[in-house]
């Protein structure tokens, strides 16, 4: 049907398989390649977890109200999402067994199984099993019954195996042993040593392999085959009621249960005998459409720790160090050069420390008496909450607000709102029904003649040392009085103080947002349709929210030129008649920057922010996107956004004639990577500047 939407899910799924692209990709190294097989794993998991958790639960309700609620059949959708997952997992398994491990082969590195070890690595294997797997076993055996079994140790995502004895006549009627890979207590890879000091192989094997050589041995029992499953479960909270007490007490006394949760899916291996996965079926209550078979081995996201042999650093990228900032390198004072000019960073690209230290020399100016902060996911060990800490002890105001419901960073994030509690902070936590998404932090200093410096970060990323290094984002330092006006009321609306922000400049979700993009919008159709050059150049994470999808194709119909660069969930797919151009960018950094170009009258309106276009971000989501009023930061946004459209080695196309397909080089034409080519834009305009100081 024309201008039908994809459903979010099943674009979900054509994300995933952008990322399993990479690892089929022969221009990325091998070791990256092992990487995003972790990566593809790693996102399908939280997929069954959450996404096809929902599905099943929707199902469960009658169908009068589903008819009502929604738009599609939870049931249909569930069929066509494990359809698209086999045939997905098929080519997991194609790149992993006809690509990747002949590659290995090739480096000398082998991935190998129990019986092709060695009598020395059986021996360490043996060794090695019982002194640092063995103490972490529990047997466990599955009754011979009809029903469901307790099996309180399948938590969620939990490796297990199953034991088939080689005696035929305890199948149908004997107890099946169960055991837990303890894959939180030993590493899930393990070098095996050489047999002589002249092999130059490189040999590793899975923890399974290593339990599979010694199961006889420990059971007291001949063992036919030891068969691997994994059990992924609904991850959501289920709180009661979210408007009763105090919503973050309530998250944290439910996270224990998450592990806990309803089975979702069993992923186990394609060769496990029929009356095995049949008991284990009955057992764990599970339907036909839970059950997914693979491959011997899964949780793939263990891969993100295959060992390397010492010195192939040819196997990865070159690495890209973030560069300094040629703004603020050796200023002094980040907060002198914020009052002179507004300032861009743009991460991993550029140093993050820039953004604690901000934080630090605020604690340690007289004039600021407060800072205030969102803190959506928190690291770790994170500079940034050590620094308000240390705020805090410079006797400053910190006000900070934790949201609890950022799904599976929950126990951290409600960690340091403790710690930032305990020392004496103003902290705040989740609202019922929204989630507290934006990206702010604001310094107030006082000037001695009774004058405000409102010193504001509004950042596309949230406040994460790690992911600064893994994902791209922006993030705005300006001393503009009427942004920081606007932000404060932000934090006014989070303390409780306001109920509407009344932002004059911002864009606030879910408060104007919407109907300013969709104005914005308007403004382009009217343009297109008085003759001039009306254009939408737009970039985020998930293109979801129907009203603003119809508005776009509404305006790419009266002539206004679209583009958009979109990394995962996008509902809308162009047909071949629509003045829409979409494309998606997957390499070695996470696209994760939300950036909006609007054609205007007088020059480009640039926004930048936290916010995607879906539903959640627009309506049930407070998030904040700022306009950015400096020329020169509007031309560096530009730029980039020109270096990322022209990308044709590592963009995809998105539409009905070529989803998915890589862009093409034009014959005689340039190769142009974008994450490489804004490295060295970034490095380039760091040694100009450098030469010149």
């Amino acid at each position: 049907m024309p201008n039908e939407l994809i459903k979010r899910d099943i674009s979900w799924l054509q994300f995933n398989e952008r990322v399993l692209q990479e690892a089929s990709d022969e221009s990325v190294p091998l070791y990256e390649r092992i990487k995003f097989l972790a990566i593809y794993s790693s996102n399908l998991d939280e997929f069954f977890r959450v996404r096809v958790a929902s599905l099943r639960q929707f199902k469960k309700l009658p169908k009068e109200q589903r008819r009502e609620l929604f738009d599609f059949k939870p049931k249909k959708e569930l069929k066509t999402i494990r359809a698209m997952v086999r045939t997905q997992q098929k080519e997991f398994g194609r790149i992993f067994t006809k690509e990747i491990l002949p590659e290995l082969r090739a480096e000398k590195i082998e991935l190998i199984h129990s019986y092709e070890m060695s009598k020395e690595q059986a021996a360490f294997a043996t060794d090695y099993f019982d002194k640092n797997v063995q103490p972490h076993l529990e047997l466990h055996w599955l009754p011979v019954g009809e029903g469901p079994a307790d099996l309180p140790f399948l938590k969620d995502g939990q490796l297990a195996i199953a034991v088939a004895f080689e005696d035929e006549a305890t199948h149908e009627t004997g107890d099946i042993p169960l055991l837990a890979i303890p894959t939180e207590q030993c590493p899930r890879l393990i070098v095996l040593p050489n047999s002589d000091e002249a092999d130059e192989v490189f040999h590793v094997i899975f923890l399974d392999s290593i339990i599979r050589a010694n199961l006889e041995r420990w059971i007291g029992q001949p063992v036919e085959f030891g068969y691997t499953f994994k059990l992924s479960r609904d991850a959501e909270l289920y709180i009661d009621n979210e408007f009763d007490g105090e919503l973050h007490r309530k998250i944290e006394s439910r996270l224990k249960h998450r592990d806990d949760g309803l089975p979702t899916r069993f992923l186990y291996d394609a060769s496990m005998p029929k009356w095995m996965r049949k008991r284990l079926k009955t057992a764990l209550n599970l339907s036909k459409y839970d059950m997914i078979p693979g491959a011997r081995y899964h949780n793939f996201n263990d891969f993100f720790g295959f060992p390397r042999p010492e010195g192939r650093d040819d196997l990865v990228y070159p690495e890209m160090p973030p560069l300094p900032a040629a703004q603020l390198e050796n200023t002094g004072s980040i907060m002198e050069v914020m009052n002179a000019k507004d300032v861009l960073l743009s991460f991993p690209y550029q140093k993050y420390h820039y953004v604690p230290d901000l934080i630090k020399e605020a604690a340690d100016d007289p004039k600021v008496t407060a800072i205030r902060i969102t803190l959506y996911r928190v690291a770790g060990k994170s500079a940034v909450v050590n620094n308000l800490l240390y705020a805090l002890e410079q006797g400053k105001k910190v006000e900070a607000f934790v949201e609890a419901k950022a799904r599976f960073d929950e126990a951290s994030n409600l960690y340091w709102g403790k710690a930032l509690e305990a020392a004496g902070a103003f902290v705040r936590y989740s609202f019922p029904a929204v989630k507290v998404h934006t990206k702010l932090l604001h310094i107030l200093a006082e000037e001695p003649n009774g004058d405000s410096i409102h010193y504001t970060y509004i950042g596309t990323g949230n406040f994460n040392e790690k992911t600064a290094k893994l994902y791209t984002d922006h993030a705005l330092l300006t001393c503009r009085p009427q942004i920081g006006e606007d932000v404060l009321r932000v934090f006014q609306l989070l303390r409780g103080k306001l109920i509407l922000p009344n932002c004059k400049h911002l864009l606030v979700a879910p408060f104007n947002m919407h109907s300013t993009f969709e104005s914005l919008i308007d403004h382009e159709i009217s343009r297109a349709k008085n003759g001039q050059h009306g254009y939408l150049f737009l970039k985020m994470n998930s293109l979801e929210e129907e009203g603003i999808i119809a508005k776009i194709r509404e305006a790419a119909a009266a002539g206004v030129q679209v583009r958009m660069i979109v990394r995962g969930i996008c509902r809308l797919v162009p047909g071949p008649e629509e003045n829409i151009e979409i494309i998606s960018i997957i390499d070695r950094f996470l696209e994760h920057a939300r950036i909006f170009i609007f054609g205007g009258d007088e020059h480009e309106k640039i926004f930048m922010g936290s916010a995607d276009w879906m539903d959640r971000n627009l309506h049930r989501r407070v998030e904040v996107v700022t306009p950015i009023q400096d020329p020169l930061i509007r031309l560096e946004l530009r730029r980039i956004m020109d270096l990322q459209w022209s990308d044709n080695q590592k963009s995809r196309i998105i539409s009905e004639e070529r989803l998915n397909q890589y862009r093409e080089v034009p014959e005689g034409g340039s190769v142009f990577r974008a994450q490489s080519d804004i490295y060295e834009f970034f490095k380039r305009k760091f040694e100009a500047r450098s030469s010149t100081t």
